[in-house]
């Protein structure tokens, strides 16, 4: 190992640490502030279709600003006490334990490393997979045909790691540049300053969904890792860990139960012992996180269950074309399943 990189990983080391600490020590109760601030800070993703983007009038939607509504209106009661925060990678882990942001609802995969470095992951939302986008005109189709190829990506991402292992793993050459943002990594690919651009499938997607020219690229359809997704809160926050967790929980029940956002009063009247828990009918759940027992009804009345999320963003309909697959409930061959209300 040479000097710099000794330097390199002492001073990354030092950095997670420090971050570690700051986690902990920096806030208080993050629950605490939501209610007394009556608003809940979610860090975004910038500009991705389906996840979060503007709309023609301004209004950004999508998956990550849905879960952030629900979290809303299960501790504040008003899916409209949010406050949206665009934020790149480094940027969104660094205003966690600050307070700039209460949670990221953006797409970050769940790493062990990140988990003992200050970040704690409630809940996977999106079970996702690193992918690689190229131009139509391009010969390579499939990932062995990317040999010595130039590879656009955000530095410190994920996707760098992938990119080194499967590419040594596989015996193939390739040159790494990076962005500062995914964004900038889209745009320096789709400006044709690199052979190939590598990220979440979905996320993918999200990018070729927004491209007048859509049909100039095309993503290979091998996937090279498994990327479980979900929301971020501040190590040391248990109570909002909770809530956060069960919120998003919550609308996977929902799903299961075939409570919807259309359905959800009446569904009140059920007679089902599991809908009566879940919509607060029945049981001391939602005291016990420190919120009305009705929290479960509120998120749900506000963006439906996590179906109508998802047909709503990504699904069939939508300009993403996504298909559920391993996001389909267990119950329907997917890996989707929620923790019991009991």
């Amino acid at each position: 190992m040479s000097i710099p990189s000794v330097l390199s990983t002492r001073n990354t080391v030092l950095a997670l640490a420090a971050f570690t600490a700051l986690a902990g020590a920096a806030r208080a109760d993050v629950l605490d502030d939501v209610k007394a601030h009556g608003v809940v800070k979610c860090g975004v993703t910038q500009a991705a279709p389906g996840f979060s983007a503007e709309d023609n009038t301004g209004t950004r939607k999508g998956f990550d600003i849905d879960l952030c509504k629900a979290i809303a209106a299960s501790t504040l009661g008003d899916e409209t006490k949010i406050q949206l925060v665009p934020m790149d990678l480094k940027t969104a882990f660094a205003g966690l334990p600050t307070g700039a942001v209460d949670v990221l609802t953006h797409r970050f995969t769940w790493t062990q490393s990140r988990d003992v470095s200050g970040l704690k992951f409630p809940k996977v939302m999106f079970f996702d997979g690193q992918g690689f986008a190229v131009t139509t005109k391009s010969k390579a189709n499939k990932v062995a045909d990317l040999n010595n190829a130039t590879i656009c990506t955000a530095q410190g991402s994920t996707s760098e790691l992938i990119v080194a292992d499967y590419f040594r793993a596989h015996k193939l050459k390739y040159k790494i540049v990076t962005f500062a943002s995914q964004e900038q990594a889209w745009d320096a690919f789709v400006s044709k300053r690199c052979d190939a651009a590598i990220n979440d499938r979905s996320g993918l997607a999200a990018r070729l969904a927004a491209l007048p020219n859509r049909d100039e690229f095309k993503v290979l359809t091998e996937t090279v890792s498994n990327e479980p997704i979900g929301p971020i809160v501040a190590q040391g926050q248990p109570r909002w860990e909770a809530v956060v967790r069960f919120t998003l929980n919550a609308l996977v029940a929902a799903e299961e139960l075939g409570v919807t956002q259309a359905n959800v009063d009446e569904q009140r009247s059920s007679q089902s012992p599991d809908v009566q828990r879940l919509l607060g009918v029945t049981g001391d759940f939602g005291t016990k996180l420190g919120l009305g027992n009705d929290w479960a009804y509120k998120a749900i009345k506000a963006v439906g269950n996590y179906g109508d999320v998802w047909d709503r963003n990504v699904g069939p309909k939508t300009p993403l074309r996504l298909e559920r697959g391993r996001n389909a409930l267990i119950a329907n061959g997917g890996l989707m399943m929620s923790i019991p209300v009991r």
